[in-house]
């Protein structure tokens, strides 16, 4: 016979026979417990959360971003320049500035621009001709003998002194090595070109022996086709060719054009 029936037959309401039924406490079941009550507590937090947000009719959603040094500096100075304009101060425009509003126009049409072009090169072409011509009477003038016959172009800078005829055979350029015929087609080309005597530094200049070293170089290069050595140091020479016209063409373009008229270069 169990509990509950003999606690009918003896009277006791069912409430209170509840009562004394026995309890038994396991861990598991005050784990269960716990998190029941953890669970109705976060679900109390999220109600009460919801209802805030509801609420708040001009809530934005605010992005938390980490600002750089830079961008706090780029702010600043922002800033400060909205300041001074509204004190009616602008901060000074660059050289050369031009204002992304106004028109572009051509000046001269392509007509005009290479009827132009035409006239520069005619004049560059005569003041070639006229260095030539100066060139040729100085030489001639200091090559001269006695007699005012001129003499020939002599190696080893023999030119100027009194000698026999067999003797400045022997020292006629036609006698001499590659290397002299070249260094001499050098100094002719470096003089038409110089700004003053003994000038070597100039742009025209420099760019006029890097020439003659090229064509040598490629003289070289068709025969030994295999030196990757040569072929190196010819690569290197048309990169500083191509520096120094760029560097013509922009700070010196009048001695650039002739220059490339001159040499027959294609840019």
């Amino acid at each position: 016979m169990t509990l509950l029936t003999i606690l009918a037959r003896t009277g006791v309401p069912a409430s209170r026979a509840q009562l004394l039924r026995p309890t038994v406490a396991t861990p598991l079941v005050s784990q269960m417990i716990a998190s029941k009550q953890q669970q109705s507590q976060q679900q109390q937090q999220q109600q009460q959360s919801s209802a805030l947000f509801n609420n708040n009719t001009n809530f934005q959603s605010i992005q938390i971003r980490s600002i750089t040094k830079r961008k706090k500096r780029l702010l600043v100075k922002k800033a400060g320049k909205a300041a001074l304009a509204e004190k009616g101060i602008f901060p000074p425009k660059p050289p050369k500035y031009m204002d992304k509003q106004s028109p572009v126009v051509n000046a001269l049409s392509r007509e005009d621009r290479n009827a132009e072009a035409k006239r520069a090169d005619q004049v560059a072409s005569l003041e070639l001709k006229e260095r030539m011509a100066v060139a040729a009477a100085n030489k001639s003038n200091k090559e001269t003998d006695d007699n005012d016959e001129p003499s020939i172009i002599l190696r080893y800078h023999m030119e100027g002194l009194q000698m026999s005829d067999r003797v400045r055979k022997l020292f006629d350029l036609t006698n001499g090595n590659q290397s002299e015929v070249v260094k001499a087609q050098k100094q002719r080309g470096m003089e038409l070109f110089q700004r003053r005597e003994g000038d070597t530094g100039s742009s025209a200049v420099q760019v006029i022996a890097l020439t003659t070293k090229i064509q040598q170089m490629q003289t070289h290069m068709r025969t030994h086709k295999k030196d990757k050595s040569s072929k190196r140091g010819l690569d290197a020479m048309f990169v500083r060719r191509r520096k120094l016209l760029d560097y013509m063409e922009r700070k010196e373009f009048d001695s650039y054009r002739r220059v490339v008229k001159t040499l027959g270069l294609v840019r």
